[in-house]
């Protein structure tokens, strides 16, 4: 046994021919002060097994109870890991509070593909540089997603409907089998638990049955470290379950899983309330990247946009933005303090596409996407937004503050504030919210603007006057990085280039 790493006790047993979900398989784990109690599940062949995530190094007891029972101690070894990822603030770390910097990408039926597309999906996942990939238990069925499953997650039953009291052992077998060398590769499973994209059933499944589902589900992967909750892709197009479905979803998820995995839920039009209790991080479809500071201030935890489009050439709007622009909005999202994740749409004579079944990247974006990332891992910390200007005064219902303005500006400030201010807040953001520069910062560490689409020849930057600085220009697509400026305080004139898609990293020295 090692800490932050799945351990895992395996029973023979009485070989189940009818109902298996849901059996009578308990045990406590204690250590110490610590006492922790999970659910067993039935494997197949009279196979029953334990799942358990020791997040404590020491000497632990276990006992099972019910269709099998023994008992033992087994010596927890300090991690060799960093452990599950939490939320911690408005940020992402390891347990053990190394940093986490989501770089995701969508692959929504990876695991509803033929062996040899699975290969070579896992084989691209591996020499990309993304360290999260979202991806569904159910088999998805939309544009460009129309084949079988080679299993499904549950047995039938004599009139064709699905028997969630039987799960599919070579099903899940198969799928752990998927989830195990994605794990290998340190890359973090968003995994999807309920969508509308179906001509199976699935989402069509009664309430009781999507209990009996998540039961099973979470028995056999919450002790997975590197496991993430999303209750579904989408939730509100799902026409067969109401708010009450999904709230009681939502909580029996995070009331079952022991080890308190990240948890969100993920939209098409109307956001899933962040802010409650059992969410740990806002899970967006949205490309109204302006209002992201908005989000992390309501919200108070993590916001990443898990959907913003995919680089490709479909006939449809959600799939033909440009590489450059796939790039752009990372940018945008990092540079607010948020986090972005990848998809690849391209057409092609054998229907497959990256976003719904895998097989190789073909894009302009993740290489930069790599870029970025390299960027953002070299930060001492992660990133705040800092709003200013306009931008800042369109999200404020308080009047301008002119004692910081010179004398001459004050009557235009005032007029500027009054006339935004007999704007809706809705219409102020719309207004302003598009051509402005993208700002975060590290505290005092260090200073990262995204100029996104603005052609700046120059920028004055207002710095610490008693620490020193150098000042960093990237070309976001050419992938470069210069100084430009080196030991400098205080408010500070820089000359740039006069070209869009830069940015600039200023970062502490002394």
């Amino acid at each position: 046994m090692k800490q932050y790493e799945m351990f895992e006790l395996v029973f023979p047993g009485e070989v189940l021919q009818n109902d298996w979900a849901q059996i009578g398989l308990h045990a406590e784990f204690s250590c110490g002060g610590i006492a922790k109690t999970v659910k067993g599940f039935y494997d197949g062949e009279g196979r029953y097994i334990v799942r358990f995530l020791p997040e404590t190094a020491g000497e632990w007891r276990w006992k099972v109870t019910g269709a099998v029972n023994a008992e033992g101690t087994e010596v927890c070894q300090p991690a060799e890991s960093h452990g599950p990822v939490r939320a911690v603030d408005t940020h992402f770390e390891y347990a053990d509070g190394t940093l986490f910097i989501p770089f995701g990408t969508t692959v929504y039926a990876l695991a509803h593909q033929e062996d040899a597309l699975v290969e070579q999906t896992l084989e691209s996942l591996k020499n990309a540089s993304f360290n999260k990939v979202r991806l569904c238990v159910f088999p998805k069925h939309y544009d460009y997603n129309h084949n079988e499953p080679p299993c499904y997650a549950f047995e039938k039953k004599a009139d064709g409907s699905w028997d969630v009291n039987r799960p599919c052992i070579a099903f899940w077998h198969r799928f752990e089998g998927i989830l195990q060398r994605i794990a290998e590769m340190g890359i973090q499973i968003d995994l999807i638990l309920f969508h509308p994209y179906d001509r199976w059933g699935f989402s069509e499944l009664a309430q009781r049955d999507n209990l009996i589902y998540l039961d099973y589900l979470l028995r056999r992967l919450a002790a997975w470290p590197n496991i993430w909750w999303s209750l579904a892709n989408e939730y509100d197009l799902n026409i067969k379950k109401l708010l009450a479905d999904w709230e009681e979803i939502e909580e029996y998820v995070a009331g079952n899983d022991p080890f308190h995995h990240l948890l969100s839920n993920h939209n098409c039009m109307c956001f899933w309330d962040a802010a409650r209790k059992n969410i740990t991080h806002a899970s967006l479809q949205t490309k109204g990247l302006s209002e992201i500071p908005r989000w992390i201030r309501e919200y108070k935890k993590p916001v990443i946009i898990d959907e913003c489009c995919y680089e490709g050439n479909l006939p449809h709007f959600w799939g033909s933005i440009s590489g450059q622009e796939m790039v752009r909005r990372f940018w945008r999202c990092c540079a607010s303090g948020a986090y972005c994740t990848h998809g690849e749409t391209f057409l092609s004579d054998d229907e497959i596409l990256w976003w719904a079944r895998g097989g190789v990247l073909k894009g302009e974006s993740p290489q930069r996407i790599a870029f970025l990332r390299q960027i953002m891992e070299s930060l001492p910390g992660p990133l705040t937004p800092r709003e200013g200007g306009f931008l800042a005064l369109a999200r404020s219902d308080d009047p301008v503050n002119l004692e910081d303005i010179p004398q001459e500006m004050r009557g235009f400030f005032q007029a500027f504030s009054d006339s935004i201010h007999r704007m809706s807040e809705q219409d102020r953001t719309a207004h302003l919210g598009g051509e402005h520069a993208w700002e975060s910062h590290c505290g005092e560490e260090a200073y990262l603007t995204y100029f996104d689409l603005q052609c700046y020849g120059e920028q004055t930057v207002q710095l610490p006057g008693d620490k020193v600085y150098k000042a960093e220009l990237i070309d976001v697509w050419n992938m470069t990085r210069e100084v430009i400026a080196e030991n400098i305080s205080g408010e500070t004139r820089l000359k740039l280039p006069g070209r869009d898609n830069l940015a600039l990293l200023i970062t502490r020295i002394q």
